[in-house]
């Protein structure tokens, strides 16, 4: 399988090293790209349709077909808005313990009160959000040794979060000929669960799908890459 994989908030490509080479190892392919406004690529003000257009311009530019292409978290919604721009050149959907936003909904529009009101206390002038260590140890990386959890958040930097705030234009993500599948870890601790869920919160909008259960948190690619890259695979398959 050739997967392209797109990472969630806070993070850049580094993030699938370990996946990738798990993925690899058996055989497949994988393209990771580091997203406008995050890492590197740094920009506060960018907005969810140039951060989409990064991932179909990588599946156009390097004429990639077949593609699983997979979003982590924020990533969701950003391959829900790829989805539309590439439908010929993919095989499979892939959503883990990822955002599905409704049509003219935005990520910001599913986050629980309690944390977008400590989101908006904490954001910097520039409008981006450095994460607390605490908060990504005990929620984001609450399945992982203290030596593993302290490298992944080395990886991080600020998350802009203007375009978290944007309407989505989706007008027909919902009837797209494209096989979707939802990978849940359902040791994620990212929100309080009486006011949050992936699944099925968030899965319950891609209509028919795939589902796979796994155990861990939100960031598997750190704690356990491996069993992230199985499951990958069983969710990508035909």
């Amino acid at each position: 399988m050739r997967f392209v994989l797109v990472h969630g908030s806070w993070q850049d490509e580094r993030c699938w090293a370990g996946t990738v080479t798990a993925l690899e190892s058996q055989g497949h392919e994988a393209h990771t790209l580091t997203l406008p406004g995050n890492g590197h690529r740094a920009e506060p003000g960018v907005t969810m349709a140039a951060t989409a257009a990064a991932v179909s311009d990588l599946i156009e530019d390097r004429d990639l077909t077949d593609v699983v292409l997979v979003g982590h978290s924020f990533g969701g919604a950003v391959v829900q808005l790829a989805a539309l721009r590439v439908p010929d050149r993919l095989a499979r959907l892939v959503f883990y313990n990822a955002y599905v936003l409704a049509d003219s909904a935005s990520v910001f529009s599913y986050v629980p009160a309690s944390a977008a009101a400590a989101f908006g206390t904490l954001a910097a002038p520039d409008g981006t959000l450095t994460l607390p260590w605490p908060y990504f140890r005990d929620h984001l990386l609450n399945d992982a040794d203290a030596e593993t959890a302290k490298r992944a958040y080395e990886l991080t930097s600020p998350e802009p979060l203007a375009r978290s705030a944007e309407p989505v234009d989706l007008a027909g993500f919902a009837e797209l000929a494209v096989p979707r599948s939802y990978v849940y870890a359902y040791g994620d601790n990212v929100f309080p669960a009486a006011e949050f869920s992936w699944h099925p919160g968030m899965s319950q909008r891609l209509g028919d799908f795939r589902l796979v259960v796994v155990p861990g948190g939100h960031e598997l690619m750190f704690s356990d890459p491996g069993a992230l890259a199985v499951a990958l695979i069983d969710a990508g398959r035909e």
